[in-house]
């Protein structure tokens, strides 16, 4: 009997959980206007614009634009605007126009490009498909009861046949699906899809089975977020755990904004109903600051691959905050954006923009972020020595190939007083035979080539085996660290292609170490972002207010005269011209500096000297250091010395045997060493760093030991002792200290001191 009466309750349970399920699934959507510019949205904007002159200001430029729109013939791009005016002063004429356009919409053959239509199979929805879903889904809904029952059912039918059922059996249904995340996962995927979603929401009331398309859509957005990529095809995964999105800041925009808008559409439609949870959404807007340059005038975004310099990813951040992933840090960003920057951006003169606008009075005036980020799973980085307009920022790229992502593995773009000082070229248009050509390989990025190549060119179609990777990030304030390792992509030519940035204070510097199959000639690459000439030995390089020197120091310096031919030995400096982005007819130059001799193995170091004015004269004073097997670099500046040294035993050499050298005469078996010292003290270090190292002694005093070679910067300052060391996940090591300070902060933690015989133990990971 007990048994029995616990199976009855089992199904009871069963049953009111479907009955629950099945009360949610059912919702009746909320009246039209329903998508975005809802009644309750709009008595808002109305309330606003009475207490607020910005806004009032910016409703009257889109109320201008609307005006503009009734006497134009086609309006479909913006009938947004038509819509909002119509809602927001219920004048006929907006209505009138929405509604022409509408049938004029819905009378055409297809809402597909003819060449979609040639391929095999023929694709019936494109990313014209998709603008045309949204125009007529936003259209449709405001106008909806200005509309007669007829004139609703046939536009409601015409959004249905060339819009929804073209993309949902193209890109969803089971029985006609041709598409598939593998092949078509990006921008497209979710433009395709998600508008498709949108116009079914808008007419579900006329179109039953509209409603359970948009349900198809909702739980698919979970598959295209959380897609992991492939081994076949080399297929990267879609989005990074930090919020990135590989194929750019464009198309990152662009793909994560088609889908937020279906879920803010839907979230109106359906309020309080459960959508996919997603995690790497809140992790959004950050991706975007931090791969962000504040400056004076427009904003600036990393441009690697199809990407934009003024491309920002606004439209997605103020999405978010309607969905509710409010957050101060996204103020600040918003308010960076200047008006109408980019096509795709929702600026507060736009009627998504201004519907969707924060409230602004919370903005602070810096962003809450670390000054350097890591975003692993897609290999990017940025690092910054101030959130501050116009200061200077590095990003770095060595990650994926395929489509919009281009052959950059290893690549960097440095910002520094407002401008792009060294670029990325960026792109053409996609039909120039300059774009596959140039613009996607190597040649058009900052890396280095052997024998005129690095990354194969066939990587655009087919993507690279072997991916790009960067690692050991950290960030001490006035020095910072980043390892790219490039030698994946560029392995067919590569057995060794490493690059390091070690920024401190005024001076980045750069150090490769590169390997061949076979002796060959090394060069490296430079694209200037501004009127570049030689100077001397160095490259300098002058955009309004931002300069700096490039000196290559390592395998040799430039000359300092130009005869070449009496200098055999040195680098070599070539003017190279490419095509110009915006016009491929006209021509840029960018530089090659290779080294003469014909070798398997080198290393380059580079010195990118940040100016703090154009005519400024004092700067830090680099000297070169060598030694056996050993290279380094002695950098001078404020009242400080920074050697760093370059352990040439540990660049892959041997094997079973460890790296152990002496570098200035400390005894260590680091790949990469450097040490702090006030100018007239240089017993006195202050600063300790350390790539790849297990190890540093000096006349028999053990500086720092541990099993395994780890990556470390320490600083001592005021009795306070600063460490970052990574590299290992379970780590054993000891600093030796003479002092022992007040305060021990290790990774950015403070952490309470264990001594023992004037060791400090450090565990971590236990």
């Amino acid at each position: 009997m007990i048994y029995k009466n616990r199976s009855c309750i089992r199904l009871l349970l069963c049953c009111v959980a479907l009955l629950h399920y099945a009360v949610l699934t059912a919702q009746s959507p909320v009246p039209h206007p329903r998508l975005f510019f809802t009644g309750q949205k709009v008595s808002r904007l109305k309330e606003r614009i009475r207490t607020d002159t910005a806004i009032s200001n910016n409703w009257n430029e889109v109320k201008a634009e609307a005006d503009k729109l009734l006497t134009t013939g086609n309006a479909v791009a913006r009938i947004d605007y038509l819509s909002l005016a119509y809602l927001m002063t219920d004048d006929k004429r907006y209505a009138d126009k929405v509604k022409e356009t509408l049938q004029k919409l819905c009378a055409a053959s297809a809402w597909v490009g003819a060449e979609m239509l040639q391929r095999t199979p023929p694709w019936k929805a494109d990313l014209g498909t998709a603008a045309n879903c949204y125009a007529a889904a936003v259209g449709y809904d405001a106008i909806y009861h200005y509309l007669s029952k007829e004139e609703r059912k046939t536009i409601a039918e015409g959004i249905t046949r060339l819009g929804i059922r073209p993309a949902m059996q193209d890109w969803v249904l089971p029985a006609t699906r041709i598409h598939t995340l593998n092949s078509m996962g990006h921008n497209w995927w979710s433009a395709c899809v998600d508008m498709a979603g949108i116009a079914s929401l808008a007419v579900m009331d006329e179109v039953p089975a509209a409603a359970g398309w948009a349900e198809t859509v909702s739980q698919s957005a979970a598959e295209w977020f959380g897609f992991n990529g492939d081994e076949l095809h080399f297929k990267p995964k879609s989005f990074d755990a930090g919020g990135g999105m590989y194929e750019s800041v464009n198309y990152a925009a662009f793909g994560i904004s088609e889908y937020l808008s279906f879920r803010l559409a839907y979230t109106n439609t359906f309020p309080g109903k459960k959508q996919p949870e997603i995690p790497v959404l809140k992790k959004i807007p950050e991706f975007f600051m931090h791969v962000s340059y504040p400056r004076t005038g427009p904003l600036y975004s990393l441009n690697f691959g199809d990407g934009n310099l003024q491309v920002v990813g606004d439209r997605p951040v103020k999405l978010l905050n309607a969905l509710g992933y409010t957050d101060p840090n996204s103020l600040w960003y918003l308010s960076q954006v200047v008006k109408s920057q980019h096509r795709e951006g929702l600026s507060v003169n736009t009627p998504l923009g201004l519907i969707c606008e924060p409230d602004m009075s919370g903005t602070p005036g810096l962003p809450d972020l670390p000054s350097a980020a890591l975003f692993e799973d897609m290999d990017w980085a940025t690092m910054r020595n101030s959130w501050q307009k116009d200061a200077t920022m590095l990003g770095i790229k060595s990650g994926i190939t395929w489509n919009h992502s281009h052959a950059d593995a290893g690549s960097f773009i440095l910002f520094h007083k407002g401008e792009a000082i060294i670029k990325d070229p960026g792109n053409s248009w996609y039909g120039s035979k300059e774009y596959p050509g140039y613009f996607f390989q190597s040649q058009a990025h900052n890396v280095v080539l052997f024998n005129g190549k690095a990354q194969p060119e066939e990587q655009q179609y087919y993507g690279s085996p072997l991916r790009g990777q960067l690692g050991e990030l950290m960030d001490a304030g006035d020095m910072k660290y980043l390892l790219a390792n490039a030698t994946g992509p560029t392995s067919k030519n590569f057995s060794r292609n490493f690059r390091h940035f070690i920024w401190i204070g005024k001076v980045i510097l750069i150090v490769d170490d590169v390997k061949a199959y076979e002796p060959g000639r090394f060069e490296w690459l430079l694209h200037p972002g501004g009127d570049a000439k030689k100077v001397g030995g160095d490259i300098s390089i002058v955009q309004n207010n931002s300069s700096v020197l490039v000196r290559p120091l390592f395998p040799e310096t430039l000359i300092q005269s130009g005869y070449n031919h009496d200098f055999p030995d040195n680098m070599v400096l070539t003017e190279l011209t490419a095509p110009q982005a915006k016009d491929v007819k006209q021509t840029e130059t960018y530089y090659s500096i290779a080294y003469p001799e014909t070798v398997k193995q080198t290393s380059f170091i580079t010195a990118i000297i940040l100016k703090d004015s154009v005519n400024q004269s004092s700067l830090p004073v680099i000297e070169r250091l060598r030694g056996n097997d050993m290279q380094g670099v002695r950098i001078r500046q404020d009242g400080k010395v920074t050697d760093i040294y370059l352990n040439l035993l540990a660049e892959g050499r041997i094997m079973h045997l460890n790296s152990c050298n002496n570098l200035g005469g400390w005894d260590t078996d680091a790949y990469l060493l450097g040490l702090s010292y006030p100018e007239n003290n240089p017993s006195a270090v202050t600063d300790y760093f350390m790539a790849y190292g297990s190890y540093i002694r000096r006349e028999g005093k053990v500086v720092f030991s541990s099993l395994s070679k780890l990556f470390m910067i320490t600083k001592e300052r005021n009795k306070e002792l600063r460490m970052v060391l990574q590299g290992q996940p379970l780590i054993n090591a000891v600093y030796g200290i003479d002092n022992r300070p007040g305060s021990f902060i290790l990774n950015n933690k403070a952490v309470q001191p264990v001594y023992h015989d004037k060791q400090l133990e450090i565990r971590i990971g236990k």
